[in-house]
């Protein structure tokens, strides 16, 4: 009777412990449901939301950092067609992305609209140099004008840069090269980035997720347009994805994010390179591809991006882009730092570059069950052009076409240590705390169902040793 009670006692303690360890299992895809359905209660855009709060203005502070490159040889250049010897000068750090969007318009159909304002406040503590640090630069007026005016008005400009006093190279401050300064030859203020202050990027439209969290953050419109109208193809002209500095939840690492850069102005993606450890939270970084820039023989994709067959040696030539078509006509060539992944060509023609995939290269890093961008690095070279002339003084001893590097530029932000541990305690822990308790569940219930089941056998085992005496 005692044995019977014990085998009884023992059978319900190891369906117990089954139950236990399958409820443990069961929790997997219902904790999978419950961690779903609190990111996507959270991630999309709506005033109240964690996301909305992140996306109406950067939590992380957002630098730009400006590397200048320097010439040290413009005598010889101009005057026996050497090789320009450069050295870059900075970093010159700006604080940007610092205000908030504005004109927010939320629409019928689940999209929001915002303009984005350009802000940017030289940080002395962060820059090696400081803005009235003088650098010997490319002309940008006369490197304009040199594309800009047809050959049969050279003449005209010949005249107009010898009267202006102007040259190939210029002396100015980094200040007057990047925000702008008033140019004799052109009589108009002139710079890379002017005008910046006071201006803005937009008008976007995009997602709210609010109807389908997979299409969060993905941008709808840019000034009103459903596609670009810079490259002249359908392909080229497409604006896919967010803006980067957030993509749809649950990010899947074995398809790549793409985006959309108005500073490139156009579309690209970025695949996936490594998981890492960010202040105690996983993040995937993904980087930009090297086929990204690549020429159109051997990425065939790029064939649309090739404006100028003369500057590209009939579209073979890799690492760059010329984005004149939007900018107003401005011969400007967009590429990696120092002509990373561009061609032979480019590198050979200005002496002092030294690319470097560590420096270089562009990234983010993006948390996988939210689709935060916690932290980025997206690394621009700002380039000009010029080339021999047989009548403007100062071009007649070049011999090539020189895509001619001015400045680069990272702009950078990381989560801080703060906003990490809140990250941490609102998403990361609980998530922790739910697979703790499934993996305890599991390994409980399956020791007591093993435990029992050795009991049992032994019982079993000792009853009919008593039944055979």
């Amino acid at each position: 009777m005692g044995c019977c009670t014990t085998r009884c006692g023992l059978i319900v303690g190891a369906v117990f412990g089954a139950l236990i360890a399958v409820f443990g299992g069961v929790l997997i895809p219902l904790g999978d449901i419950i961690i779903e359905g609190t990111v996507e209660k959270e991630a999309f855009i709506e005033p109240g939301t964690t996301a909305y709060d992140n996306w109406v203005s950067a939590g992380a502070a957002v630098y730009r950092q400006f590397w200048l490159y320097d010439v040290k040889n413009p005598t010889e250049v101009i005057e026996a067609g050497a090789k320009p010897i450069v050295e870059e000068k900075g970093p010159y750090t700006y604080r940007v992305r610092y205000l908030p969007k504005e004109q927010i318009t939320f629409n019928p159909n689940k999209t929001v609209s915002f303009m984005l304002p350009y802000g940017a406040i030289f940080e002395p503590s962060l820059s090696n140099g400081h803005e009235e640090d003088k650098v010997t630069s490319l002309n940008l007026a006369v490197a304009g004008a040199y594309s800009l005016v047809p050959k049969v008005l050279h003449t005209v400009l010949e005249n107009l840069i010898k009267s202006s006093n102007s040259s190939l190279f210029m002396h100015r401050s980094v200040k007057e090269i990047l925000w702008g300064y008033m140019d004799p030859l052109l009589k108009g203020t002139v710079g890379l980035f002017s005008p910046y202050n006071g201006t803005y990027d937009g008008f976007y439209t995009v997602f709210t997720g609010q109807d389908d969290i997979s299409k969060v953050g993905i941008i709808d419109r840019w000034r009103g347009e459903k596609s670009l109208k810079f490259w002249d193809d359908k392909y080229c002209d497409m604006i896919n994805g967010t803006d980067a500095s957030s993509f749809p939840p649950f990010v899947d690492k074995t398809k790549p994010l793409f985006f959309f850069s108005s500073d490139i102005c156009r579309s690209v993606s970025a695949g996936f390179e490594q998981s890492l450890d960010l202040k105690g939270i996983e993040v995937y970084r993904f980087t930009l591809q090297p086929n990204t820039l690549a020429s159109p023989t051997v990425n065939p994709d790029n064939h649309c991006f090739c404006r100028d067959p003369k500057t590209t040696k009939n579209c073979t030539m890799a690492g760059v882009l010329d984005i004149s078509s939007c900018q107003d006509g401005k011969p400007i060539y967009i590429s990696l730092p120092h002509f990373l992944h561009g061609s032979p060509d480019l590198l050979e023609a200005v002496q002092g570059l030294s690319p470097s995939e560590e420096h270089h290269a562009t990234y983010m890093d993006v948390e996988p069950i939210t689709g935060f961008t916690l932290r980025f690095a997206k690394r621009i070279q700002v380039n000009m052009m010029y080339g021999p002339s047989k009548v403007i003084t100062v071009l007649k001893k070049v011999k090539d076409y020189t895509i001619f590097p001015v400045v680069w530029l990272n702009e950078t932000a990381e989560l801080d240590n703060e906003t990490a541990d809140m990250f941490k305690t609102e998403l990361i822990s609980r998530i922790s705390l739910l697979e703790l308790i499934q993996k305890a569940m599991m390994g409980i219930g399956a020791g007591i169902f093993v435990l029992c089941l050795i009991f049992y056998c032994i019982c079993m085992k000792r009853n009919n040793q008593v039944k055979i005496v």
